[in-house]
């Protein structure tokens, strides 16, 4: 791999990272495992089966924790402070052949794309919250689910066209946070408006 196809990959295991980073975890570690890919040295060890293991089972508490309105939030929150630094460590890997400088640039890069992919799904989720039915938040739930794992494969298999739907996805994310930013203040507004 180039170093350019290394950034696409770890652009793209950092998005999905932010979506769901057991999903992204697993889903690389299991093509890893299986021959279909062939990680960089320093990823290679997410396809141990106790790395297996561990990421099936989160993505599974993910997975239920998700379908379920107001807890998926608490969850989302907690996450907040795990999706960004691991998607910054997937990154820092992925680049393992180039120069250290170029590994910490990618790691801040792949970071703060983790910690946009969270912020637009936690706070749509919230939103999505605010709906009495569930299906909307399942229906989230799933796409998210399916994005992260296609966006992993994708990532893994073909780097360069991953880093134009990075980008789609990351122009995609800033527009739903300026929409969920003003429905927020709407609703803060209506919340707190003096009542006659």
């Amino acid at each position: 791999m180039n170093p350019l196809e290394m950034l696409g990959m770890g652009l793209g295991a950092g998005f999905s990272s932010g979506l769901n980073l057991y999903a992204t975890v697993a889903t690389l570690g299991l093509l890893q495992r299986f021959g279909v890919i062939h990680l960089p040295d320093p990823l290679r060890v997410i396809a141990h089966p106790a790395v297996l293991a561990i990421a099936i089972v989160l993505y599974l508490v993910e997975f239920l924790a998700d379908k379920v309105p107001y807890l998926d939030t608490v969850w989302d929150l907690v996450h907040t402070f795990i999706r960004p630094p691991a998607a910054a460590l997937l990154a820092y890997g992925a680049l393992g052949g180039v120069a250290p400088s170029w590994r910490w640039a990618a790691a801040l890069l792949a970071g703060s794309v983790a910690l946009t992919a969270h912020g637009t799904k936690a706070c749509t989720r919230a939103a999505a919250n605010t709906s009495p039915e569930p299906f909307s938040n399942w229906m989230l739930s799933l796409g998210e689910d399916v994005l992260a794992v296609w966006l992993s494969w994708l990532a893994a298999t073909h780097p360069i066209l991953t880093a134009a739907v990075v980008a789609a996805l990351l122009v995609l994310s800033i527009y739903l946070l300026a929409h969920l930013f003003r429905f927020l203040r709407r609703a803060l507004a209506t919340l707190t408006a003096p009542r006659q």
